[in-house]
């Protein structure tokens, strides 16, 4: 089998617009960050979600209070929506995590994360726990307890259950139960080779705050959390929206807000405070021995800050660092160190860059990093020392005022230098949670840097070394210059397609599995392939030598009835080629995320293709396809056989849409999309004329609420999910159409589904609506809106929420059976 195609390899190349340029803070904020070393304070606040914490009351706590503030977000988002895109999953995980690292960054927040994963919706707690492990995520919070060691933790949900999401609750729980086991030597032993057992004050409950009203409860405080900071010149609640926005797949923009603010916190462990957070703790340096000399000096640098030259404070800031070092060690010298280094290389105006010309290091290949140095303020600063990966030199050389000092050195990525891999996917993941071993990574809220860099200064005759991330850097003609992370990658990846391959038994098909190897750097040597799935395997040899960022693709004939496989297989691919005298073997894919509001992200999978062979008719055969927030469903749609046309905005409007046997809407199209209430009527006459219109689930809250008709008759988007994905189907319709044409459904198509049955059911629905199926979760009333139909005209039209688009792309046999049905009510052409 020969190659078939040769093309430069691009889509690792992709230059996304957002630029995470390092931070260069003005006099104001060098100012607060020196008042803020008079703060011994420290609150950890704990909810289950990425979006679910308090951005208003970390934003206060952190610019106003000046305390050390921290959100311990047990999950990553991975089971939530995405309005944004396609992504699920762990990949909507990835995103979620870099939208929370973003709102951090606007609001001087520190982000942590526990290893639980995010399976989606929960009714309850004990439904939760039954996925997740409880002690192992339990032991999580109780070593970020131990690690950050807060005065006060504040829930964002009650342990009651008001939080209306199983996860909120179980978050609830697990802080109060960690705020006494983190103080027990007993609970989790093993952590204490790293930390010791901490006892924080109390735990709090941040009471909800509808529309500004709060109900009067005794013993609860109120706090205004609402002022204005005259350094930043805004208010806090303009810096919490600018926060809170930053979680866009999720559709959370929210507008700026000024005036009196307040929050409701309740006691659920610990002492009860009665006017303030922090009652009863001490937040100055006079809780360290030997403090009061460190907060006089303090308090001396904090009166002689001079906002214009901020370089005049490094020789103070300089004596007050090694009066902190002869302290007796503790979690304060610690972290006030940390604090007094970063202000000195702050007020110093050193300029201290490290970069390359490349978005990627790839194992066996050289790369040139360039330092970049500047003395902008001209105090007395010389160049000692350079490390970077196995690069130590010294060096003796003054630093100029404000001139511009450039090096450069090449060094070799290793073949064992590990991956920019997110380290919580290194491991197959648990049920429940990501298989994270090493203790020390837990918490951290993103992948390890690939390479950091130490340069040594002497400042004003005392040495320093500041560590500094090799970032990528490129100046692009529209954005200018941006910032990139620098990731390692290996010398190829492999990458299979389709993701999912359908065949359908009663037809004789023949379709290519395609394997696609990507070149990171010139391969030297000639290349083997192998594709396995099932009882198939397959090999193929390349002899084209291919180049740096060159592909080649090779082409896997399967075809029925030849092909032998289950009714579903997952088979992957790999390479394997010789670089001197070893064999190089490369069965990962890379996949890339980029959106603008995030730095791109790459983390590494094997890619595995989906094969169904099942039993599957079809009647129609052409379908228009109006998208929404997003999903894979087109995809799965052009596997059946069917032919899709993406539909937007000027092609309703303008097209005969009778040309189209069907027209599906994808998930959240009438949230997204703001022209679909313009459309109704033609649409309704389209469905009147013998067309099928299929509207798969809308919300009716957060994002673009749906306040339009979507269907011929009245109905309602409600609340209603059937979360448990093997929750009884009842067949209310046996003889309905859509359950017998052209397949024949039965209670085996709803065996293997995922994460969930159904989303935001239809209520209040018209009689002229046939419900077909009725499900619930445990413990829950039965409901029939996961699926309504009703006859308008000679078409039909459909309203669902049945998860198709997650459904689909797991290749869950009765999914496809079904929807083909759906495609096929108004037996327009068969296939």
């Amino acid at each position: 089998m020969k190659t078939f195609l040769t093309v430069f390899f691009t889509s690792l190349l992709t230059i996304p617009v957002f630029s995470q340029a390092p931070a260069r803070p003005t006099s104001s904020e060098m100012y607060l960050s020196l008042r803020k070393l008079n703060v011994l304070g420290s609150v950890l606040y704990v909810a289950a979600h990425p979006d679910d914490e308090n951005t208003r009351l970390i934003t206060w706590m952190s610019k106003e209070r000046l305390y050390r503030t921290a959100y311990l977000s047990l999950t990553r988002g991975d089971g939530g929506q995405n309005l944004i895109g396609n992504e699920q999953g762990i990949e909507l995980g990835l995103i979620r995590t870099q939208e929370l690292l973003a709102a951090r960054r606007v609001d001087d927040g520190e982000q942590f994360f526990s290893r639980a994963y995010d399976f989606g919706f929960s009714k309850n707690p004990e439904e939760t726990f039954t996925k997740w492990p409880k002690d192992s995520i339990l032991a999580d919070v109780v070593w970020m307890i131990r690690k950050f060691q807060p005065d006060v933790i504040i829930t964002r949900f009650p342990t009651t259950g008001e939080g209306g999401h199983g996860h909120h609750t179980a978050s609830a729980i697990l802080a109060n139960e960690a705020f006494t086991a983190a103080a027990d030597p007993n609970r989790f032993p093993s952590q204490l080779k790293y930390v010791k057992p901490w006892q924080a004050k109390r735990v709090l409950w941040n009471a909800f705050n509808f529309g500004g009203s709060v109900p009067d409860v005794p013993g609860q405080i109120m706090v205004d959390v609402g002022g204005y900071n005259p350094l930043l010149g805004k208010s806090y609640g303009e810096i919490a929206a600018e926060s809170r926005s930053q979680h866009k797949s999720q559709g959370f923009g929210v507008p700026s807000s000024r005036g009196e603010s307040f929050e409701a916190f309740r006691t659920t462990g610990g002492d009860a405070p009665s006017k303030d957070l922090m009652d009863g703790i001490v937040t100055s340096w006079s809780r360290i021995s030997g403090g009061a000399v460190i907060e006089t000096a303090i308090t001396k640098l904090i009166g002689s800050f001079d906002l214009l030259h901020p370089e005049k404070l490094a020789p103070g800031l300089i004596d007050l660092y090694h009066l902190l070092n002869a302290l007796p060690d503790g979690y304060w010298k610690t972290q006030k160190l940390k604090e007094v280094k970063g202000l000195i290389e702050e007020c110093s105006g050193i300029f201290l860059d490290v970069t390359t010309q490349s978005a990627f290091a790839v194992q066996t290949d050289p790369v040139v990093v360039n330092f970049a140095l500047n003395n902008r303020a001209g105090i007395n600063i010389s160049l000692e020392k350079i490390r970077l990966d196995r690069f130590d030199t010294s060096w003796a050389q003054q630093l100029g005022a404000n001139k511009n000092i450039s090096l450069n050195k090449t060094i070799m990525v290793g073949a064992d230098k590990p991956l920019s891999q997110p380290y919580w996917l290194e491991n197959k993941m648990q049920p429940g949670y990501f298989a994270v071993y090493d203790q020390l990574k837990i918490g951290q809220p993103d992948v390890d840097i690939a390479y950091q860099a130490e340069i040594t200064l002497q400042i004003e005759g005392a040495s320093f070394t500041f560590t500094k991330p090799v970032r990528y850097k490129h100046t692009d003609p529209v954005k200018g210059e941006l910032y990139q992370p620098f990731v390692v990658i290996p010398s190829t990846t492999v990458t299979t397609s389709p993701t999912m391959l359908v065949f359908r038994k009663e037809l004789k098909q023949d379709k290519e599995l395609f394997v696609q190897l990507n070149a990171n750097k010139k391969i030297t040597d000639p290349l083997k392939v192998e594709l396995r799935g099932g009882n198939e395997y397959f090999v193929a040899t390349d002899s084209s030598r291919p180049d740096r960022n060159i592909a080649v693709s090779f082409p896997f004939p399967l075809s029925t009835p030849a092909y032998k496989g289950g009714e579903t297989e997952k088979f992957f691919s790999m390479a394997s080629y010789r670089n001197g005298r070893d064999t190089i073997h490369s069965s990962r894919a890379i996949r890339a995320i980029t959106y603008d509001h995030i730095p791109p992200i790459r983390y590494f999978f094997t890619d595995y293709a989906t094969v169904l062979n099942i039993d599957l008719k079809t009647y129609n055969k052409k379908i228009g396809y109006i998208t929404g927030a997003g999903d894979k469903v087109p995809e799965a749609l052009d596997q059946m056989g069917y032919d899709v046309t993406i539909l937007y905005e000027k092609d309703v409007a303008k097209m005969n849409l009778s040309q189209f046997d069907a027209i599906i809407t994808g998930v959240r199209a009438y949230n997204t999309n703001e022209w679909m209430p313009t459309q109704y009527q033609k649409l309704m006459k389209y469905v009147k004329d013998g067309g099928n219109l299929i509207v798969q689930y809308n919300t009716n809250s957060n994002a673009g609420p749906v306040k339009t008709k979507i269907g011929p008759y009245n109905f309602d988007v409600g609340r209603v999910r059937v979360t448990d994905e093997n929750a009884a189907v009842e067949i209310l319709q046996p003889a309905h159409p859509v359950l017998n044409f052209p397949n024949k459904i039965t209670q085996k198509d709803f065996e293997g589904w995922i994460q969930e049955r159904s989303i935001y059911h239809a209520s209040g629905y018209d009689k002229s609506y046939e419900t077909i199926l009725s499900m619930h979760d445990p413990g829950e009333a039965a409901d029939a809106g996961s699926l309504i139909i009703a006859k308008y005209g000679a078409g039909y039209f459909t309203y669902t929420g049945l998860v198709f688009f997650r459904e689909l792309p797991a290749g869950v046999p009765g999914a496809y059976r079904l929807l083909a049905n759906l495609i096929a009510l108004n037996k327009k052409k068969p296939i």
